[in-house]
């Protein structure tokens, strides 16, 4: 008993201690956070109706795989140029744009549907897309001490994944309700089209709260563009090994997660309020592992984290692409979204204390960038793939992938044990 009242203590006494660190959050931060939750949301609808809105209007998946990966290739060709311009214009212009850029994307998808506008318009928001990741790292850090730091990042992040899943669930109605407004069908083009154009209003008033920013003089920054191709050509073994896996686990990703919407319709035959509510309890399930990870990652290791929670996500996936019964695969989906998402922050982490320090924001740009590029292609093979054999094939690719960046994983650090870098900080 007296465990338990000690347990409960301990419990308040580090909730309070969060609320303390909240409330120390700068107004600037308040104002991120809270476009922050404005756009979660949004999003998590777009996310889960946009694939939809696309196949009603009478296009197949091998045209859903080509949109994605032109908003994903855009973001790794303007990653770099992007940090560039938002070091010159500031981070509240560069947020400003991206919001404006966003929004405009899916008010023009939404009332001018073709597949040539499709396209443009995903170039536009992989410009959106690439300038809001650059910005947002810097931004918080410049709006925050070290004291409160972590918790303005893991907060922002567990707002986004919370708002997600709202958003998500409210997705898997927001078609039944314009549907029924306009007399039409909840699967019509109609009702999605004009689900797609009330998700894009909300993209533009998302971008209220970031008008009222304060924004310091910020001096340009010198930093040469080509920079992390310099880095890379120095330590070409290293970079191979602390990327290559990642690359790998991208490239299995970028097969299956953009379509698992179309999926459990297609496979499971399942409406879009189920789908709604099975993506809204996966956000959480993801929210759910990321908070999990560090105290794992203490006991463990964090390589050690890294290999047995994607190693052990691989048989969920198997089960998840193969199994016919539904209650099996949404159960399969929320345990591999969980295990998989968990090692990500940590990997992240391992990643930077084995580079030198003066050259850790370049290796974080080459990690996102291998990121962005599996993303960029591995989605057009997969739709290609679907329209002709289903989705067994791009579940097989991603469980090869997977099982062999596993297997990367464990060979390049944990057998080999290899020490993290020792080379004093520069002074900031």
């Amino acid at each position: 008993m007296n465990k338990k009242k000690q347990n409960s203590v301990n419990g308040l006494r580090v909730v309070g201690e969060y609320g303390a660190h909240i409330r120390e959050f700068k107004p600037n931060a308040r104002l991120y956070l809270l476009n922050v939750i404005m756009t979660g949301a949004v999003m998590g609808v777009f996310r889960l109706l946009f694939n939809f809105f696309v196949l009603s209007l009478g296009y197949d998946e091998a045209l859903l795989g080509n949109l994605i990966t032109t908003s994903s290739f855009v973001a790794l060709l303007a990653a770099l140029p992007m940090g560039y311009l938002a070091d010159i214009i500031g981070r509240k212009n560069s947020l400003l744009i991206s919001g404006a850029l966003l929004s405009a994307s899916i008010l023009v998808m939404a009332i001018w549907p073709t597949a040539s506008m499709f396209y443009a318009m995903n170039v536009i928001s992989g410009v959106a897309q690439s300038l809001a990741g650059v910005t947002m790292s810097p931004f918080l850090m410049e709006n925050s001490d070290e004291k409160e730091r972590t918790y303005l990042f893991s907060f922002g992040q567990g707002l986004q994944m919370t708002m997600a899943s709202v958003g998500n669930w409210i997705g898997g109605y927001l078609p039944t309700w314009m549907g029924n407004a306009q007399g039409a069908s909840a699967t019509s083009s109609t009702a999605y089209g004009s689900s797609v154009f009330i998700i894009g209003i909300g993209a533009a008033l998302a971008i209220l709260p970031l008008i009222f920013l304060k924004s310091p003089h910020i001096e340009h920054s010198q930093r040469a563009i080509f920079a992390p191709f310099q880095y890379a050509a120095r330590n070409p073994l290293l970079l191979t090994k602390l990327i290559l896996p990642m690359l790998l686990t991208s490239l299995g990703a970028g097969l299956i997660m953009p379509f698992m919407n179309v999926f459990f319709r297609q496979v499971h035959h399942q409406p879009d309020p189920v789908i709604g509510t099975l993506f809204a309890w996966g956000s959480l399930a993801m929210g759910i592992g990321l908070l999990a990870a560090p105290p794992l990652a203490e006991r463990t290791g964090k390589i050690q984290l890294v290999v047995i929670t994607q190693g052990l996500s691989i048989p969920f996936l198997i089960l998840l692409g193969f199994s016919p019964i539904f209650w099996i695969g949404a159960a399969t989906y929320y345990v591999r979204l969980a295990l998989m998402n968990m090692s990500s922050p940590v990997y992240q982490t391992f990643v930077m204390e084995h580079v030198e320090p003066s050259s850790r924001a370049t290796v974080a740009s080459l990690t996102s960038m291998s990121w962005n590029f599996g993303w960029a292609f591995s989605p057009t093979i997969s739709g290609w793939l679907q329209v002709r054999y289903g989705f067994g094939p791009s579940f097989i690719g991603t469980i090869i992938l997977y099982t062999i960046s596993v297997v990367m994983y464990w060979a390049f650090f944990w057998r080999s044990k290899p020490a993290a870098v020792t080379v004093p900080a520069p002074s900031d």
